[in-house]
């Protein structure tokens, strides 16, 4: 085991926090207006009293950024989770299906299930994470049958206060960043290096945002407006959730 040098893990977010900001704009740049409309309750616009093409338009933008951030950066926090580990106990992105990183302490190899946060998962989801566990321990012991192995769900904020789950350990929060890095202040100290360069980043995703809500609202009320300027909810309705007839062969 080494000790982490936090500076290390500077230069690290500063030449890959990059990548989270294009993705954000990219994720906005593949959207289209009929993908997102049929994936809205056009019932609940008309309940929320809602009468511009705008505020629907910012209604399903927003929807679509809040999730699929989440989701980016998620995926980024699990690089820099993974080149952290590395740094202090030679650990690895794991080749075993549902597993995202190995590391050997104390005699013990920890494989890692990363997620953002503690309220990742359903039943199914929580149920399919134990099953992949216990088939990546069954594989690792084929080489080694006296191999101790530990599961491990880690989430990288949030907290539970009741980490043995039985069949695996779910660390949250300080405990996760502890546990991978053998630093109980590492939950806090990556909070600075994050900001690099943010407002600019930011300043650049705004433009694309405000570009995108311009042009979305403008092709909503030419297709979903009628000429007096009211939302023809009839037609929305119909788009969202009528039987679509079979195509007819010409």
């Amino acid at each position: 085991m080494k000790k982490l040098n936090l500076q290390d893990v500077t230069l690290y977010v500063e030449q890959n926090i990059g990548t989270f900001h294009e993705k954000r704009i990219q994720s906005l740049d593949d959207l289209k207006l009929p993908k997102i409309l049929k994936r809205k309750n056009p019932y609940l616009f008309k309940a929320k009293y809602v009468l511009t093409a705008e505020q629907i338009i910012k209604g399903l933008v927003d929807a679509h950024i809040s999730s699929n951030e989440e989701t980016i950066f998620g995926d980024w926090l699990e690089g820099l989770a993974i080149f952290i580990n590395d740094k202090v106990y030679s650990g690895r992105k794991s080749g075993i299906t549902g597993i995202d990183l190995e590391f050997d302490s104390n005699g013990i190899r920890n494989i890692v299930t990363i997620k953002s946060g503690p309220n990742w998962c359903n039943k199914s989801q929580k149920d399919k994470m134990i099953d992949d566990f216990k088939t990546a321990k069954k594989s690792l012991r084929t080489s080694n049958s006296r191999l101790h192995v530990v599961a491990v769900n880690g989430c990288c904020y949030g907290r539970d206060n009741k980490p043995d789950k039985g069949d695996y350990f779910k660390y949250c929060g300080q405990r996760f960043w502890e546990f991978i890095s053998d630093n109980s202040e590492l939950f806090t100290e990556i909070i600075e290096p994050l900001g690099h360069k943010s407002k600019e980043k930011n300043d650049a995703f705004v433009k694309s945002y405000s570009r995108m809500i311009n042009k979305f609202t403008k092709e909503f009320a030419n297709l979903y407006c009628n000429d007096n300027g009211d939302i023809d909810w009839d037609k929305l309705v119909r788009f969202n959730s009528a039987i679509e007839q079979p195509k007819t062969r010409k």
